[in-house]
């Protein structure tokens, strides 16, 4: 129903537009607009120049524009001020029990700002580093250690006892006891 609907809907389009292609003085053509022939109230032309829509171009306008008010400017700003105002580090002597911190190796202050407030402190990161590599020795060793277990157990034609209950003493002593139990009452 739905495409009988809308072949209905193209006809009566097209069937307007038929009747406005054949009355050239509603409709003329200039410079890729259309102009429609309206009469208007009140002052100013009596055409009415249809032209696409430009909401788009606009709203990118507002967006760029907002955008730089709000990222760029205040960046700029603070990059302004730890310029001019607070400069680079200089070096200096330091105490002899003094050790220094690791975002003061940075001579920047907005890179020791950011080394300081973002990012982790590099012995962090090699320690890190450290037990990543201990965890894949540990796996690569795990690994080695069950292809030894295989090859023994292929050598020596074995297998895997799956049906093995490891023997837990609690439970083996009371059964031991309920069994002496037992003896014990029947005499034999």
């Amino acid at each position: 129903m739905a495409i009988w609907s809308s072949l209905a809907r193209s006809a009566q389009v097209s069937a307007q537009f038929n009747s406005l292609v054949r009355n050239p003085v509603l409709l003329t053509a200039t410079k890729n607009a259309l102009v429609q022939s309206r009469s208007m109230a009140g002052h100013g032309p009596k055409m009415f120049t249809i032209t696409p829509s430009r909401f788009q171009w606009h709203k990118f306008k507002d967006m760029f524009h907002m955008y730089i008010m709000v990222g760029l400017i205040p960046v700029l700003a603070v990059v302004f001020y730890a310029n001019v105002f607070v400069g680079p580090a200089q070096l200096t002597e330091c105490p002899a029990d003094y050790e220094p911190k690791h975002w003061e190796y940075h001579k920047h202050p907005i890179t020791r700002f950011i080394a300081r407030y973002m990012l982790n402190n590099p012995q962090q990161d090699y320690e890190k580093m450290l037990h990543h590599l201990y965890e894949e020795n540990e796996k690569s060793q795990m690994l080695a250690l069950e292809a030894k277990i295989r090859a023994k157990m292929a050598e020596r034609h074995d297998y895997q006892s799956y049906y093995y209950r490891p023997a837990i003493g609690k439970y083996h002593r009371v059964a031991k006891e309920a069994a002496d139990h037992l003896e014990s009452i029947r005499g034999d």
